[in-house]
């Protein structure tokens, strides 16, 4: 990797963006675009963050492809949806920036990089009851892209986990999914699947892995090659340890790298973007106390550095949100070697008709196909009876459409079953045996299950009622998408605990993404963005891409500021 000896000396760059996610990289292409001498400096050996296993999705109301085909675009409605689902933490100047340069921040990223996306035209908001909700319009998912483009970095790239990629390293995305569900019906989607196996063939005869790249992976590949083009260097595995602050400005970063401490000037300041602290001490003390394991997606890098680095010079910090994280449930693989291997629930087996989740009680808890955020929170409500869950179903629902990490299909299970992660019984009574539930609770459950999925009406949780439930079913299973008797064995489990994407809670800053002090008054040069801004949406979960929407938008808008306050010193934004 270019050094900044090498490029400009440590005293040479204009800005220091901490993060290679999606809303650090975003940070830097605007800033380089906009004539910055940018550096991204990176903690882990690999860059991309929790951005690069994400399902790549931002939810941007008003995007330019929504008007254009004449979708859903009003920034009211999405304003109202808002207010609605995030309640009393509510900020409306953030709201009314991310809302009102959204649309803007995309369009200057995809006319300045690599980055490119698709509207889905049916994409239904988390919230379909909540008035100003959207049915499709509002969520774009990145373009899948070659990783031949990285060249060499390609390497360096965060590699997915085993569980979300298939045929040992092939990524796939949600359309690609729903093609090998129906390989056997479709000759069109039997082509499509035989064209990604013959690239992912090729692919393994030169890379260790499948170099199409899809959803986060795509995303991040997508900014990083513009940012190398652009000149922008990446230091890997370098920890910064502090901010240079005079006067009330920060002005750079200290840091160690190859065991070398030193440190860089920055003279328009230094934008966090560090992933948050999923994975940091601090997150154990501001979990929900449930009794058991929690297990978070956020990469190990993700420790909270960019909350301490604010804290350290008197940033405020976020409290009271509705939720701290960004919930999902998981399950994991406990292999023989020591290792874990994670998996979060997110859209490929809870929707689908014929899974159903119990708890500890051997009862139904919750609207299976409600989104992750909210399943979770189900778990939460009652955690002594709720925590862990288990979803279960029968063979012919598992051949159909899998189950976490065992894949649907004619595929062995062997190992998934030797391992203790999947469990299988001849029988309900059997399977709730090992699961250590009430043999005759589970069966009088699935019982009454059964009789609602063949009316086709779930009469307790109400799956597969709303436009986002039907969204993630089965589209070809009739009359109800997610709904389907549990009819035949052997029957199968999974356990699942709660999980989360990353965490909510960060630095409060202005609309500029300005980091504020104690005092509510901004701090010069210093800006957090993604998972080091405090949540836009207060930690609440409104649709697909909430996340990476506000990350890329607020990325966007804090180096235009810093761009800005550099060449016009005087003018304040």
């Amino acid at each position: 990797m270019t050094t900044a000896s090498s490029a400009h000396g440590d005293d040479g760059f204009d800005l220091v963006v901490l993060g290679s996610g999606a809303a650090g990289l975003a940070a830097a292409v605007t800033a380089a675009r906009r004539g910055l001498r940018t550096l991204v400096i990176e903690k882990a050996a690999s860059f991309g963050g929790a951005s690069a296993i994400s399902g790549g999705a931002i939810w941007i109301p008003g995007n330019d492809a929504a008007v254009a085909q004449g979708l859903d675009s009003s920034l009211d409605r999405a304003r109202t949806y808002l207010r609605n689902v995030i309640g009393p933490g509510y900020r409306p100047e953030l709201v009314d920036a991310y809302l009102e340069r959204g649309a803007e921040a995309l369009r200057f990223l995809e006319a300045h990089s690599e980055l490119a996306f698709r509207v889905r035209p049916v994409s239904p908001d988390y919230h379909p009851e909540r008035e100003g909700a959207s049915n499709g319009g509002r969520t774009l998912e990145v373009l899948e892209y070659d990783g031949r483009r990285l060249g060499d970095r390609f390497r360096h790239l965060r590699r997915p986990p085993e569980g979300m990629m298939v045929f040992g390293g092939m990524m796939v995305n949600r359309v690609d999914i729903q093609h090998f569900l129906n390989a056997s019906r479709s000759p069109r989607s039997a082509w499509h699947c035989a064209k990604l196996l013959l690239r992912h063939g090729r692919d393994r005869l030169q890379h260790p892995r499948g170099t199409r790249l899809t959803t986060g992976n795509a995303l991040v590949a997508r900014l990083a090659t513009t940012a190398f083009e652009l000149g922008v260097p990446l230091w890997l595995q370098t920890e910064v340890t502090g901010l240079l602050a005079e006067g009330g400005k920060v002005r750079g970063v200290q840091y160690v790298r190859h065991g070398r401490a030193g440190e860089i000037r920055a003279r328009a300041g230094v934008i966090l973007a560090t992933g948050g602290y999923g994975a940091g001490a601090q997150a154990e003390q501001d979990l929900p106390a449930t009794g058991q394991p929690h297990f978070t997606m956020s990469p190990g890098s993700a420790t909270g550095d960019g909350l301490a680095l604010g804290q350290s010079i008197g940033a405020a910090a976020g409290a009271g949100l509705a939720s701290n994280f960004f919930w999902a449930p998981v399950s994991v693989l406990q292999r023989a070697d020591g290792t874990t291997e994670k998996f979060p629930h997110l859209v490929t087996d809870r929707a689908k008709p014929g899974i159903i989740a119990i708890n500890r009680l051997g009862k139904r808890f919750v609207n299976e196909a409600d989104s992750y955020h909210r399943f979770v929170q189900a778990m939460h409500r009652e955690p002594r009876d709720n925590v862990p869950c288990h979803l279960v179903c029968d063979a012919a629902t598992l051949k159909a459409y899998g189950l976490g990490l065992a894949r649907p299909g004619p595929s062995s299970q062997a190992e998934l079953l030797e391992q203790g992660y999947l469990l299988r019984a001849d029988t309900l009574a059997g399977l709730a045996a090992r699961l250590g539930v009430p043999p005759a609770t589970l069966e009088a459950e699935v019982a009454r299950y059964n009789k609602d999925a063949e009316a086709g009406v779930d009469a307790a949780f109400g799956k597969g009622t709303s436009s986002y439930n039907q969204s993630m079913g089965d589209p070809n299973h009739r009359p109800n998408p997610c709904l389907a008797p549990l009819r035949h064995g052997p029957f199968y489990a999974v356990t699942l605990y709660p999980g989360d994407l990353g965490s909510a809670r960060g630095l409060l800053t202005d609309a500029s993404a300005a980091v504020l002090a104690a005092d509510g008054q901004p701090i010069d040069g210093l800006y957090a963005v993604g998972n080091d801004m405090n949540s836009v949406m207060d930690g609440s979960y409104p649709g697909p891409g909430i996340t990476l929407g506000p990350a890329l938008t607020f990325g966007y808008i804090a180096a235009a500021h810093a761009a800005e306050r550099a060449t016009n010193p005087r003018r304040t934004i």
